[in-house]
């Protein structure tokens, strides 16, 4: 039985659909994610060089193990065009046993 505490849910934002399926398909590939859903359509409104920005993104969410996260926030930034992209993880505390076994079965 896996502790969900050995999971997260990491988000990365990207400026089109075409580069947010490619590191999706990356951090499969690489086996630093067990899935990452790829939401388009989203609207980002941020403050960038003392400014307030407005841009359409990508919003990727990544299932992983707390283990990968080094290597794939690595993975993320030699592989993405921003400068700064978006790479957030937060704690899994709860979830449905066998999703996560899966999880842990899929990047190991």
């Amino acid at each position: 039985m896996r502790n969900a505490l050995e999971h997260c849910v990491i988000f990365i934002t990207c400026p089109n659909l075409e580069e947010g399926r490619g590191l999706a398909r990356g951090l499969v590939e690489e086996k630093l994610a067990a899935c990452v859903n790829v939401v388009h359509n989203l609207e980002s409104i941020y403050w960038w060089q003392g400014k307030i920005e407005s841009s359409a993104e990508v919003l990727l969410i990544v299932k992983t193990s707390q283990s990968k996260w080094e290597a794939l926030q690595h993975w993320v930034k030699s592989h993405h065009s921003y400068t700064v992209p978006e790479i957030i993880a937060l704690p899994i505390l709860e979830g449905n046993l066998a999703y996560l076994a899966w999880i842990g079965e899929s990047v190991s």
